[in-house]
């Protein structure tokens, strides 16, 4: 079968055995590191030219015996005709083709090889990527472990280490850094192909400007210092340097530090008054323009009330003088206070409204507003009662009730009229209720412990104070363009007519002081001759009673540290006495028997002793009965038993004389339960000591 191949059949199985040793999946398979390089056309046609023009050799790669035999078959002549004539006849199996279409498919070969070669060039990379990323990943792994080896290691460890590890590891550290800039350089060509040129050009550092700087701030002048406050802090004497340094007295600068400066005086003012300063504080605070700062003056008020309601009473006070002076600044915090409750009832603010009721209420009491006004406000708020606005008004009543009663008695009984209706229809809670009770309770007590006014805040007469009447129903206005600075063409002549009416009210006040000055200054000349008259007959007293307490030291020690009640009453009898000082041995040896846990008949012998020796005692003891039984309510039980025994002792002994009993009176009205225990153990301890005859006179004394 071999020897009827066709020699012509043979070569291109040559050819094509060749081209596959060659064919790009061969050299994919060598693993080179450099992708593989095609032959050029010319080489290969002429190959191909040479392998069929010339006879297949033994040399050659599929030849050998069996190429022989088909030749030699032809030669001899031993060839079968069909064979031949078939051979013959039709074209061989590769047969030969022009020039051009041999390099039309050639172009078509090499078509498809770069095709693949592409496709491996990019498996290639994508396995280059992975493996410089696991590369990266090692690296870092090994530099972190060397680091760690590093900080443990020690530096005679760090010296000895091999000259080849150090070339590694600055190799390993080479390697990764090469890496890491070539990944990033990729990176960057990347997104800059993907960015449009008008991207490019932005990013372009050619075209980009620099930033300039920004200009400095203005300084800061007194019309440009912004917020409510001033923004800024100016120090006292930066303020009067700033003040000095102004020429014009009417521009808006100089009148805008004058007006920062009123506000922080005003403030000041305001915060620091109490009721033992209000005196001081009221002479500075009219030194200040009040007339142009009347706005900030309110809202001072205001807002210092409402951070310390406890002080409303003194706000209220400080209002009320300057009410007498000023009476348009009065009304307008009147008015303000009353916006201010208004507000809170809508919004349901208690504690601001407890704020504004309070605030109203010393203005009542004060007679800066009508009564009318809390009336009315009392109305509102008991119109439609709940639990807060029954509360608030139960506040207020508290505040101003005595002055409403003093006023307008028949008002203040239609509203207690209403709190007992409220009170009947039980819709509110129980708290309110209790308050409402309370508030009775308050009233029958004449509102003892909620004065109107305390005395040391009582600075302005009832004649001279101004009464303003406002309805809860009007429209008010509470001017707060006045709380802003503004400009005033007219500025210099303004402050100066304030400062001829300071004159006028501080003048008669200082006037005053200095009258009252000398008045005082004559009373102390006249006390300064009067003393030097009384010198020669001056005598020392003694008002600290120190005598006296030594005097009772004296006589608790010796009754305590003495054995018996003979030893006890001979030290007591050394004892020098001063006329009157007997009640107080009297006094001390009964206060000793009452504080022993259990009655010592000790303290009765004692007692016994001296009732016999002096009579002065006897009496003596007959008074310390009369202020016992008096105040035996105040005892203890303890006590009471051992007053109660000592006492039975001096009866039964006829050491006390028996018309002692004739202070207790045996009726209910004139006895309590105390008084009855001491009665009942006096006689118990009598009957038991003296026997049928205590027995005989307490029968007496029952019928």
């Amino acid at each position: 079968m071999a020897a009827s191949a066709s020699p012509a059949a043979s070569p291109p199985r040559r050819r094509h055995s060749h081209r596959d040793d060659d064919s790009p999946r061969r050299r994919k398979r060598r693993a080179s590191p450099s992708p593989p390089r095609s032959p050029s056309p010319g080489a290969d046609v002429d190959r191909r030219r040479r392998s069929r023009a010339s006879p297949p050799g033994p040399d050659r790669r599929g030849g050998g015996g069996g190429d022989a035999k088909p030749s030699e078959e032809k030669e001899n002549g031993h060839a079968k005709p069909g064979r031949d004539e078939e051979s013959d006849d039709r074209p061989p199996q590769r047969a030969r083709v022009s020039d051009g279409e041999e390099d039309g498919d050639h172009r078509r070969r090499r078509a498809r090889v770069s095709d693949d070669e592409k496709e491996d060039g990019r498996r290639r990379r994508r396995a280059r990527d992975s493996d410089e990323e696991r590369d990266d990943r090692r690296g870092k792994r090994d530099r972190e472990r060397d680091s760690r080896r590093h900080r443990r290691r020690s530096p005679s460890t760090e010296s000895g280490s091999s000259p080849d590890e150090r070339r590694r590891r600055r190799h390993r550290r080479d390697e990764g850094s090469r890496r890491r800039d070539d990944r990033r350089r990729r990176d960057d060509d990347r997104g800059e192909r993907r960015r449009s040129p008008e991207k490019r050009e932005r990013r372009s550092p050619e075209k980009r400007e620099p930033t300039p700087p920004l200009p400095p701030p203005p300084p800061l002048l007194p019309e440009m210092i912004p917020g409510r406050t001033g923004g800024i802090y100016i120090p006292p004497f930066r303020m009067a340097q700033m003040l000095r340094e102004v020429e014009d007295k009417s521009s808006p600068e100089y009148q805008r530090l004058t007006w920062d400066a009123l506000k922080k005086s005003i403030n000041g003012l305001v915060n620091k008054v109490n009721a033992t300063n209000i005196k001081n504080i009221v002479p500075e605070l009219f030194a200040e323009n009040l007339v142009r700062g009347r706005g900030l003056f309110c809202q001072s008020c205001i807002k210092s009330q409402m951070a310390s309601p406890g002080f409303t009473d003194v706000f209220a006070a400080l209002v009320a003088v300057v009410n007498t002076k000023f009476p348009e600044i009065g009304r307008l915090l009147l008015v303000r206070v009353v916006l201010q409750l208004k507000r809170a009832y809508k919004r349901n603010d208690k504690p601001q409204l407890l704020a504004a009721t309070k605030f109203i209420a010393h203005l009542v009491n004060q007679v800066v507003a009508h009564e009318l006004v809390a009336l009315e406000l009392l109305t509102v708020l008991l119109e439609n009662p709940t639990d807060d606005s029954v509360e608030v008004a139960v506040g207020f009543v508290k505040e101003c009730g005595a002055m409403l009663q003093d006023l307008s008695p028949q008002g203040l009984h239609a509203i207690f009229e209403r709190f007992r209706g409220i009170l009947h229809e039980g819709e509110i809670d129980k708290r309110v209720q209790f308050l409402i009770e309370g508030l009775f309770a308050i009233r029958k007590a004449k509102f003892q412990g909620f004065p109107a006014i305390r005395p040391e805040l009582d600075l302005v007469e009832q004649e001279d104070q101004f009464t303003h009447e406002i309805s809860l129903e009007d429209d008010l206005d509470p001017e707060t363009n006045l709380n802003v600075f503004r400009a005033n063409p007219n500025f210099v002549e303004d402050e100066k007519a304030y400062e001829n009416l300071k004159r006028s009210i501080l003048g008669a006040e200082s006037s005053e002081d200095e009258e009252g000055s000398d008045a005082a200054s004559d009373d102390e000349e006249e006390e300064e001759s009067d003393e030097e008259e009384d010198e020669e007959q001056m005598e020392i007293r003694d008002r600290t009673e120190t005598n006296l307490v030594n005097l009772r030291r004296t006589i608790y020690l010796t009754i305590m540290s003495s054995v018996d009640f003979e030893e006890a009453g001979h030290k007591l009898m050394k004892i020098k006495l001063e006329p009157g000082q007997e009640m107080e041995l009297c006094i001390m040896l009964l206060e000793c028997c009452s504080q022993e846990r259990t009655y010592l008949r000790y303290y009765g012998l004692l007692g016994q002793r001296f009732c016999m020796i002096n009579k002065v005692y006897q009496e003596n003891f007959e008074k310390c009965f009369v202020q016992q039984y008096s105040m035996i309510h105040r005892l203890e039980t303890n006590k009471l038993r051992n007053v109660a025994k000592f006492f039975a002792h001096l009866l039964g002994t006829d050491a006390l004389p028996w018309h002692v009993l004739a202070y207790i009176r045996l009726t209910e009205e004139d006895t309590t339960s105390s008084s009855r225990i001491f009665i009942k153990i006096l006689f118990q301890v009598c009957c038991k000591d003296a026997g049928f005859l205590c027995h005989s006179y307490l029968s007496f004394i029952v019928l």
